[in-house]
């Protein structure tokens, strides 16, 4: 029955695209998070609804679409600089096989990524997408959220839609990624329109956040608590009364240790003795392999090259026995471990020339999402609040990835290209917002900030 539910919204979705080709992009981007292929057995599975998604959105937007405001930024190019990088490098792979297999999905990611901003010509339509994220991450969120409550959660005993420990179902990357999509969460119960703000969005909302934060508990995901830490950071540059803030947050804290269990406290625990901790002893092993192979390697290995590692290490082992307690020495043998980290994860797939403009595409996202924060946040002209809160959102969430990517191998990860994809979009429309509203006096024959005359209304506000 899931099955067919399945495929029959996905068809539907595609057969509204008919009339409005722009559904197809967010048909692409519901399934390219959620995956419906891999939930279903029968149905889904059957046909490439992820190719004919990606197809059909591009078609449309190449047979339909108005082209008249068409620009491409530099963070668009930056993006193309990556991908036809990393197809160089995938030629050259060390595991040619292992290599493709990654190579298979990294480009659609990429290649949609720069295509995105293309069709987010309206205020609208970059909500649309915004929504179409939040409320896809929110089936996976919601469906966890539930089973971490009921007692089903432990670290990698908590299953999701799919038995496939990859992607975004990955515990730390499904941790990070709801963590920093709640500032995305919080914009659309301030400001969206398609679901206007009210009672009920507002209740919804809060569920979902809360949702979201029970995430990192349900996989014991250590990262996940770091994320909870980031995101209460950047929030105070939000509120209003921050010591009421910080006093609300610690007194929520503080109420919800005695719900956790005990397997929690166990696993985080673990974070500041990283010596002790197997995983944390074999990730500084590998990030030491990866310069040293990067120093040997400056172009990098392609997709997968931390399958060439073999190292040696001690590690110590606590031992109890009655009162008494003895650490020993124990030599470890390891190979073919992930990088553990998405900045390590670039370095020795790309080298310094891949990681180098990965590290320049998020940081240049930073700094433009800071750019339009401050400019609109001092407007109160007619959706300025809303614009400056976006931006704040997509640079939180980017942000918070980036702390997260620190242990994880997510360079790839297609959400955070849709959310790269946003910016340039945000950007984009802000500039043809601002130049019409320029434009719109000197039409009257009357110069900027002189006279009665007001700007003409935004075409592409809904």
């Amino acid at each position: 029955m899931l099955d067919l539910a399945l495929f029959a919204f996905v068809m539907g979705i595609l057969a509204l695209g008919i009339t409005r080709p722009f559904l197809w992009v967010l048909a692409y981007v519901y399934i390219d998070i959620l995956a419906p292929q891999k939930i279903g057995w029968t149905l889904t599975p059957a046909l490439p609804i992820s190719l004919i998604a990606f197809v059909a959105a591009f078609a449309g937007w190449l047979f339909v679409d108005n082209k008249r405001d068409l620009r491409a930024h530099y963070r668009q190019g930056l993006m193309v600089l990556l991908l036809l990088y990393c197809w160089y490098t995938t030629s050259l792979s060390q595991f040619p096989l292992d290599a493709a297999h990654k190579w298979s999905w990294v480009w659609k990611a990429l290649v949609f990524a720069i295509f995105l901003p293309f069709t987010l010509t309206t205020r609208l339509r970059i909500e649309a997408v915004v929504l179409t994220i939040v409320l896809t991450l929110g089936a996976i969120v919601i469906a966890t959220g539930l089973k971490t409550v009921g007692g089903g959660g432990g670290y990698e005993n908590l299953y999701f839609f799919v038995n496939d420990n990859s992607g975004i179902y990955e515990s730390s990357t499904l941790a990070t990624v709801a963590i920093g999509s709640i500032p995305l969460i919080v914009w659309l119960m301030k400001h969206g329109t398609v679901f206007p703000p009210d009672w009920r969005v507002k209740l919804f909302g809060c569920a979902l956040i809360f949702a979201c934060l029970l995430i990192p508990v349900g996989t014991e995901a250590r990262t996940g608590l770091l994320c909870i830490a980031v995101l209460a950071v950047l929030s105070l540059r939000s509120v209003k009364n921050r010591i009421a803030y910080i006093v609300a947050a610690g007194l929520l804290g503080v109420l919800a240790l005695p719900f956790l269990p005990q397997t929690y406290y166990e696993r985080m625990a673990t974070i500041g003795s990283a010596e002790g901790d197997e995983s944390a002893s074999t990730r500084v092993a590998v990030w030491q392999w990866t310069l040293d192979f990067v120093a040997e390697n400056p172009m990098g290995g392609g997709f997968d090259s931390y399958r060439a590692n073999s190292f040696t290490y001690e590690m110590p082992v606590r031992t109890e026995a009655g009162n008494t307690a003895a650490v020993q020495y124990v030599e470890v043998t390891d190979k073919a471990r992930a990088f553990h980290s998405a900045y390590f994860e670039l370095l020795g797939e790309q080298g310094y020339f891949g990681f180098a403009i990965w590290l320049l595409l998020m940081l240049s996202g930073l700094v433009q999402m800071e750019r339009l924060r401050r400019r609109y946040r001092q407007r109160d002209g007619p959706g300025d609040a809303s614009i400056a809160q976006l931006a704040t959102a997509l640079q939180s969430g980017l942000v918070i990835y980036l702390v997260g990517a620190t242990f994880q191998g997510i360079g790839y990860q297609p959400v955070v290209f849709l959310f790269l994809g946003l910016q340039v979009a945000l950007w984009n429309w802000c500039r043809r917002r601002d130049a019409e509203t320029d434009a719109a006096p000197r039409r009257h024959g009357v110069s900027r900030g002189v006279g009665n005359a007001s700007p003409r209304p935004d075409p592409a506000m809904p």
